[in-house]
């Protein structure tokens, strides 16, 4: 009898882990369609960006120059300091790249502080986004629409984790994390002096 009692009570409880599983499944799964659905509706309200310039120094990173390029030690991004060195550009403007939609707007600390993510759609329909971290000041918020050469932030320091600089990267992959900034996979990022350079 004590047997059988045993085998009904670990039966209930497999019953109620299976249910609970089920239930977080069906959560992830309503967050992922969540948020495709809301990078679609965005998609929708995004007009073409034509042309391309750098996000510092405007249009033509005058008084900057790439510290850390994108693949240098695996770097997913570049690295943009001004010429002066040390922190001579702390609080200096970012601009926007391209006319696009403000997806995201936040400090997320751990050695990234403050970034802000862009949505642009290009003329042949398909869409990049460009990622701008360390900064100093955020001027954007999540929706807005932003043109290119807008201030959207200033360069920071990711709040004092490194001299000042910009981390700049694009992606063509939307659903990317933030990540690490650094990875032997490039899949999902573009390298972003080349594509400014060939959207000019």
């Amino acid at each position: 009898m004590k047997y059988f009692l045993l085998v009904i009570i670990l039966f209930l409880i497999s019953c109620k882990q299976t249910t609970n599983d089920n239930e977080s499944h069906s959560v992830i799964q309503e967050t992922v369609v969540i948020k495709k659905n809301v990078i679609a509706e965005r998609k929708k309200s995004i007009s073409a960006a034509i042309h391309f310039d750098y996000p510092v120094g405007k249009p033509n990173a005058k008084g900057y120059y790439n510290a850390q390029s994108f693949g240098k030690n695996d770097h997913l991004g570049d690295d943009w300091n001004a010429v002066t060195g040390g922190n001579s550009d702390l609080g200096d403007p970012i601009y926007s790249i391209a006319r696009g939609q403000v997806t995201f707007a936040e400090d997320i600390g751990s050695g990234w502080g403050n970034v802000i993510r862009i949505t642009h759609k290009l003329p042949d329909s398909t869409f990049i986004e460009s990622l701008y971290a360390h900064c100093d000041k955020i001027l954007v918020s999540t929706d807005s629409i932003v043109n290119r050469g807008d201030q959207i932030g200033t360069i920071g320091t990711a709040n004092g984790a490194y001299l000042a600089h910009l981390h700049f990267e694009i992606r063509d992959d939307l659903e990317l994390p933030v990540g690490g900034g650094y990875s032997e996979n490039t899949e999902g990022y573009l390298n972003p002096t080349k594509f400014i350079k060939d959207h000019r």
